[in-house]
């Protein structure tokens, strides 16, 4: 990644310089911004010189597959056609218009730093060479933790639990601010973060560890933090998934959820975060793919609701900015109604951004036939315009819409960030059993570690497998291990093969991961806890493992399993750090949920 630009830049440089420079006239003309009014004015008059079909192209942030805007692989060529009928990036642009673009790690987007970087500058070359040129605002699901589209060497923060567990705001902006500046340099102005679901739901499938904890204020507090670090940074944030996505036992991916809170519940539960995120001026809100009938007895999902979108969000709670809707390929919001409807309904309930429709020239059609048919008006779609228009001025991209190597050079992956992630880490790392003081762990008395356990793979697709991460920080730390992965469900001989490697050694090291009450998982544990070697499990995801194990004689919680989060729990297990991570949610009794094991700000530490 640290390698210089080539020597091609300068005058490539040259030609984006120009594009650029379109851009901002057709928006600030030649003089310099003169105040509110006057960009204001500028942006009317753009508006005024929109088609139809640009304007609903403005709506739209997609999906596209490969690593250039106009030169991808074979295979990504033929996806872009199967799914979307373009070839290529620059394709998408120049038939639909698009307002966005969304990266993901499985579209192919994002190999390296300098391979984003180029690709957000073909992006918005290909958006500027239009006869109307408007940059596209480029958005990523960034969260950190376990939901992560680029990986190293860029820096990865400590997911939002974790971050929850540490308790710090300071270190949530601090987080914010630095994963901000990094996503900038690439070209990506918009995240789709921070989560601002309260998670109360020990079996919610989908959100968990994205959330920040189980208390309203706890959660209000580091939204309005990473809302403050991500926007000094240039970033537009995005709080989600309103109405509030904490309570489900359901995936928003694959059903359509019902939140059965009452009004009040609701109010001192769920929408503390979205307030205090509009109150600390988020750019834009993610709607959610669930039923709560106490806020539309119609019992529409949240993201075709106007009861809950233009209602609740824009008049109750005065939230004036971009609403961009949750993935429309997800099932939750095509149970009730087709393709061609969806992005219509989510119009006319307030929506702004339409994020990722599974087939675009449906959806595309349908709001271009539902404006020329007189269903939505013209102004109606002309409010989304100015909302996104405004928000793309003030991201400075009609002014400054390119990236170059070396800023990527100067920002990306770099060791004051990469330090600033292991202190974070450090301190949301959560003890909750030390029996008998075994942690911390001596390299001089117990010298030799056994490591196994799940290896999940990597939120990023560059960080781990767990097991070998977790060892290698040990020896780094002076122990000999021994690395044995057993898997999320480890079988019956891979835990005799567990057990009879755990002969001899000083502690045995256990990452579980998700643990349920039929898991083979807490068989691994109890037989290795037999064996009377000390075994000192990590919860490499939900703190909620320890409630379904027995025989373990130390539990540490590290809310995610990429490597700053693992190399952290290694020194906190050797002593080189203290824990201080507390519980941001319950743990409750495995045989009596309703009786609580652990507590919220529950964490032990060393003497």
């Amino acid at each position: 990644m640290h390698h210089r630009a080539t020597a091609t830049t300068p005058s490539r440089r040259t030609l984006l310089t120009v594009t650029a420079a379109a851009a901002a006239a057709a928006v600030t003309g030649a003089a310099a911004p003169a105040g509110a009014a006057s960009d204001e004015r500028r942006l009317e008059r753009l508006i005024s010189r929109m088609s139809l079909e640009e304007k609903v192209g403005q709506l739209f942030v997609m999906r596209v597959y490969g690593h250039s805007a106009t030169h991808p692989d074979q295979a990504d060529v033929d996806a872009n056609l199967k799914e979307i009928g373009v070839r290529t990036a620059a394709e998408l642009i120049a038939k639909y218009h698009v307002g966005g673009i969304i990266y993901f790690s499985w579209a192919r987007n994002t190999r390296d730093p300098h391979q984003i970087a180029d690709l957000s500058n073909g992006i918005q070359r290909a958006a500027l060479d239009r006869s109307t040129p408007v940059p596209l605002l480029i958005s990523i699901d960034q969260e950190h933790g376990i939901v992560a589209r680029i990986g190293e060497p860029a820096t990865l923060m400590p997911g939002a639990m974790a971050l929850g567990a540490g308790g710090s705001r300071s270190d949530a902006r601090r987080a914010a601010h630095v994963a901000g500046t990094e996503l900038a340099a690439l070209g990506i102005r918009q995240n789709y973060a921070p989560v601002a679901d309260v998670n109360v739901n020990p079996a919610n499938p989908v959100i968990g560890v994205r959330s920040f904890g189980a208390d309203p204020r706890a959660v209000a507090g580091m939204v309005a933090a990473q809302v403050s670090g991500y926007q000094r940074a240039g970033i537009a944030a995005t709080s989600k998934h309103f109405p509030g996505h904490g309570d489900t036992s359901v995936d928003s991916h694959y059903g359509l959820p019902t939140i059965t809170h009452t009004l009040e519940q609701w109010r001192t539960l769920d929408a503390p975060p979205f307030r205090a995120a509009i109150a600390a001026g988020i750019d834009s809100i993610m709607t959610a793919h669930i039923v709560v009938p106490a806020l539309d007895p119609a019992e529409d999902p949240a993201t075709l609701s106007r009861p809950i979108l233009t209602g609740i969000l824009r008049e109750q709670l005065g939230y004036d900015g971009v609403v961009v809707t949750d993935s429309l390929g997800m099932e939750g919001v095509r149970t009730k109604y087709g393709d061609d409807r969806v992005p219509v309904l989510a119009l006319k309930a307030g929506c702004d951004q339409l994020l990722n429709p599974p087939k675009l020239d449906v959806a595309w059609n349908a709001v271009l036939t539902a404006v020329r048919s007189g269903e939505i008006s013209e102004a109606r779609i002309d409010e989304s315009i100015r909302r996104i228009l405004r928000l793309k001025a003030k991201l400075g991209l009609f002014h400054e819409p390119y990236v170059t190597h070396d800023a990527v050079d100067r920002t990306v992956g770099t060791r004051p960030h990469l330090a600033t992630a292991d202190r974070i880490a450090e301190r949301t790392t959560t003890l909750l059993l030390n029996d008998g003081g075994l942690l911390p762990l001596s390299a001089t008395d117990r010298p030799n570690l056994l490591v196994v356990g799940a290896d999940a793979a990597s939120p990023s697709g560059t960080t781990g497998p767990p097991t070998a991460t977790l060892a290698g920080a040990l020896t780094e730390l002076g122990f000999t291990t021994t690395v044995l992965p057993t898997g999320t469900a480890p079988t019956t001989a891979k835990i005799d093969e567990a057990v009879a490697a755990a002969a001899g050694k000083d502690a045995v090291i256990v990452g579980t991961y998700n643990v349920s009450a039929t898991s083979s998982q807490r068989t691994l544990v109890s037989r290795l806890a037999a064996t009377g070697v000390p075994v000192v499990t990590v919860a490499i995801r939900n703190p909620y493992d320890i409630a379904r194990l027995g025989g373990q004689r130390a539990t540490l919680a590290t809310y995610s399993w990429t490597d700053v989060e693992l190399r952290a729990a290694a020194r906190v297990i050797a002593g080189r750090a203290r824990p201080e991570g507390r519980l941001p949610v319950p743990v409750q009794r495995a045989d009596d949920p309703a009786r609580v094991l652990y507590p919220v700000g529950y964490g032990l530490t060393y003497p």
